[in-house]
């Protein structure tokens, strides 16, 4: 006879498979539904008090994604993100290498901020994306540069929401995961873009991108202009340094304070209309978040959660590590962070008496790869927008083999974890 925990979770599933796909609904609405249908099919009826409690169990990230989505559209419409495009190409473009290494930094810059892969595709990924092609990279290797940048920007520090989420289901705080993300993310990064890049980086490309997109105007003031983002990092810099009563702002409140510098830094912008645009944008993966917390609530309150925890951790260690290699990807498809707890909690768990932080690490960068995932491939299907080509697949094709390669380097962190910890967690 089957677990009836076992059935509850296999119709939670189905019936958000069914929300989502046949009927079309967004990933948080369907999620709601899903934790519904658990709470009727466990007897609880319809738990009002647990629904109102987990839509708020991520308030935090929700406020950070939001307030840095406002920071980050601030900053572009000021015009702050098309200069620093502009400075990149003037001053590295003659060095393939140092180019390459600035417009993957540049392209991840949001994704560190926000923890949005869609962040950095639509920002700064679709800045950059006419100074890669005409540096000589090809229309789609330049879009699965852009996604996989965006990818590993989503991962990267300061702001890693799928780490937060294990965090959560694990009583684990959000601290000591700089290195340890940035050891996930950075050679990754680097690694990616000069393997699709540096073929078609040829010397005439790199004299004529020098003739047509390095005219750098003397008139704008760039101190002022960069000001909000110098306040963001002196302030993130203090909350880590110098812990106190006033540096302790907050994220969410470091990035409206941030925000304010801007006014008159650049170009002149309607606050108001500004994050209305950012708070819209950010409204899909907020949803998500409240549609995930309802969904724990209903697992734990239903035994759920406690069912899948036991069973993954007596799965053998070499088809644990298969399974997390695959099943968070693939379970990413529909949401990274829906993949992060309700897989990653479990797998993190099962991995005990290996350095959390660095697992949980590893969890989150192969999670990520479910924004490349279809149906939803939201890292995909934007940056094959911005380079104007209709079939995302195209795109996807030509990322497969660095999707390959990142879900193996992220298992070999969790092997190597308890070494790796030694030297980057302080």
């Amino acid at each position: 006879m089957l677990n009836p925990e076992f059935l509850v979770l296999i119709a939670m599933m189905a019936l958000f498979a069914i929300a989502v796909f046949v009927g079309k609904f967004p990933i948080g609405i369907s999620l709601a539904f899903a934790s519904i249908a658990g709470g009727l099919l466990s007897g609880y009826g319809v738990p009002l008090r647990h629904l109102v409690e987990g839509s708020v169990s991520y308030l935090d990230p929700i406020l950070i994604i939001v307030t840095a989505m406002i920071f980050m559209e601030i900053i572009k419409e000021t015009g702050a993100l098309g200069e620093a495009s502009r400075l990149i190409v003037h001053y590295f473009h003659p060095y393939p290498y140092m180019f390459l290494t600035a417009v993957t930094l540049f392209i991840m810059l949001p994704g560190m901020l926000t923890g949005l892969s869609t962040a950095s595709v639509l920002t700064t990924g679709a800045v950059v994306a006419p100074a890669l092609i005409a540096y000589g990279i090809p229309r789609l290797k330049t879009g699965s540069i852009i996604a996989m940048a965006a990818l590993f920007g989503m991962i990267a520090p300061p702001i890693n929401v799928p780490a937060m989420i294990i965090g959560g289901g694990v009583d684990m705080p959000y601290i000591g995961f700089e290195l340890p993300l940035l050891f996930a993310t950075l050679p990754l990064a680097f690694f990616t873009t000069f393997s699709i890049a540096k073929p078609h980086t040829s010397k005439g490309k790199r004299e004529d991108i020098g003739v047509k997109f390095t005219k750098i105007s003397t008139d704008i003031n760039r101190f002022r202009l960069f000001l909000p983002v110098l306040v963001l990092g002196i302030l993130m810099a203090l909350s880590r340094i110098i812990p106190n009563d006033f540096t302790s702002m907050g994220l969410p409140l470091i990035f409206l304070a941030s925000s304010l510098f801007a006014f008159r830094s650049g170009r002149s912008f309607n606050f108001w209309k500004v994050a209305q645009n950012a708070v819209n944008k950010a409204m899909p993966v907020m949803g998500i978040l409240v549609g995930i917390g309802m969904f724990i609530q209903i697992m734990s309150l239903t035994g759920v959660r406690g069912f899948l925890i036991v069973n993954i951790v007596q799965i053998p260690s070499y088809w644990l590590y298969l399974a997390i290699a695959v099943s968070l990807p693939l379970f990413g498809a529909i949401s990274s962070y829906g993949a992060s707890y309700v897989l990653g909690v479990p797998f993190l768990l099962a991995l005990l008496g290996r350095n959390e932080i660095m697992v949980a690490s590893a969890i989150t960068l192969i999670a990520s790869l479910g924004d490349m995932m279809p149906p939803t491939a939201l890292a995909g299907i934007f940056a094959a927008q911005v380079v104007d080509e209709p079939n995302y697949f195209k795109i996807l094709r030509i990322c497969i083999p660095y999707i390959v390669i990142t879900a193996i380097y992220g298992i070999m962190i969790i092997l190597g974890a308890n070494w790796l910890a030694k030297y980057l967690i302080l």
